[in-house]
């Protein structure tokens, strides 16, 4: 007999003498049917994921045979191409090895160049930093000296006597 969730949430029980109380009952089918319930959509999901796999496993093995079909045309096809490519690579080899020792010389004058732009450069670099720390050491000093003249305000303020002419503001 196949029970779905359905026939586990609708059964009724004769009520008997010293029987099985009816809402434990009625609670473990419940849960009975909801957790069957979810089986089942778990296997109908699964299922479809079983069709759709077997349709991309059949159109991956048609993708195979034609991969094949193709690496093989390819092959045929690369072999004729290697051997004119070795042929002009010969000759291509001449031509940049001429090349090669005009670029070199080049590149050498060039990392020469940029071996003095970048000492230039620290050298800058250096200047500026002296620049900074001499601002900072200035703006240091002028810092202290204005907490300074803040303290001493605040300590003549603090012992100057209060009396009624100054809470009046009349001096």
């Amino acid at each position: 007999m196949k029970v779905t969730p359905l026939d586990l949430r609708q059964t009724q029980f004769k009520a008997v003498m010293r029987g099985f109380d009816r809402e434990e009952v009625r609670a473990f089918l419940s849960d009975a049917a909801d957790e069957l319930e979810q089986a089942l959509r778990e296997i109908d999901r699964q299922r479809q994921d079983l069709m759709r796999s077997e349709e991309q496993l059949s159109e991956h093995r048609q993708r195979e045979v034609s991969l094949r079909d193709t690496l093989l045309t390819a092959q045929r096809l690369a072999d004729q191409i290697r051997e004119n490519a070795e042929s002009e690579a010969k000759m291509k080899v001449r031509e940049a090895e001429s090349r090669a020792d005009l670029i070199l010389q080049k590149a050498q004058a060039r990392i020469d160049e940029i071996e003095r732009e970048i000492h230039e450069l620290k050298l800058r670099r250096r200047d500026v930093e002296a620049t900074l720390e001499a601002s900072i050491s200035a703006l240091t000093n002028a810092l202290q000296f204005v907490r300074a003249k803040d303290q001493a305000e605040e300590k003549v303020f603090i012992h100057r006597p209060w009396s009624a002419d100054t809470a009046t503001g009349s001096d």
